[in-house]
């Protein structure tokens, strides 16, 4: 399979390559993860819960790192891409090739489930895409801060969430400690996903990460839910 998703990827320049993978792991991971939630919000509950979100993020974590990760290590997040820039485990000039990688397939996936779920939008909310609300529509794309929340209430519980992600990720993956066994990297890294969904999910919808929030946005600012997707 490794061999096989590498002659995709046939172009010689290897950071080329390496954000080419991004794009295409990033795209997995939000394709399973906007669909879980598009299916829950527009299914009414009848299709699905909260925990069912939290599946499709560990899944589509597990099989975007899958296809990515022998080419370029399977970042999938601009905060994972940068902190293994600063400490100099990824040189800084394939930082934009990773990141531009990873917000195209994030936007993709944001655009195709937009169009395989069009008719369940405009039914849910009578043909109008409103940001929040009993008819907001905005969140299955991006993450939405629950109303009680305050800026810095809202940054502390996303740093503290991305610091664990980052902190778990490094722990997995370090082979001079306790890593994961070779080969249930993919799995434990989606489960960490998971865990985290779980227990950080209740306040601003864990984003954990630029590539994963920012593109969307921007996709259903152009699609019609207009500049209040900033707000």
């Amino acid at each position: 399979m490794r061999e096989r998703i590498k002659k995709v990827f046939t172009i010689k320049n290897k950071t080329v390559r390496e954000g080419l993978a991004e794009a295409l792991g990033t795209f997995l991971l939000m394709f399973f993860g906007i669909g879980g939630v598009a299916q829950v919000t527009l299914g009414k509950g009848v299709y699905g819960e909260y925990l069912s979100i939290n599946l499709a993020f560990g899944i589509g974590v597990t099989m975007g790192i899958h296809a990515a990760g022998s080419i370029s290590g399977a970042h999938l997040n601009a905060a994972i891409t940068f902190t293994h820039c600063v400490f100099r485990n990824l040189p800084w000039r394939k930082l934009p090739a990773y990141i531009i990688g990873q917000f195209l397939g994030s936007f993709t996936a944001a655009f195709l489930m937009f169009c395989m779920y069009y008719d369940a939008l405009c039914d849910y909310s009578g043909g109008n895409f409103y940001v929040v609300g009993p008819n907001g529509t905005a969140g299955i794309f991006a993450t939405y801060p629950a109303p009680y929340m305050t800026v810095l209430g809202g940054f502390v519980d996303e740093f503290l969430a991305t610091a664990v992600l980052m902190l778990c990720i490094l722990a997995i993956y370090d082979k001079k400690n306790n890593g994961a066994l070779k080969g249930t990297e993919p799995v434990i890294t989606g489960l960490l996903v998971l865990a985290i969904g779980m227990a950080m999910g209740l306040n601003t919808g864990y984003a954990i990460n630029p590539s994963r929030d920012l593109p969307p946005r921007i996709f259903t600012a152009i699609a019609g839910w207009g500049i209040a997707v900033f707000q």
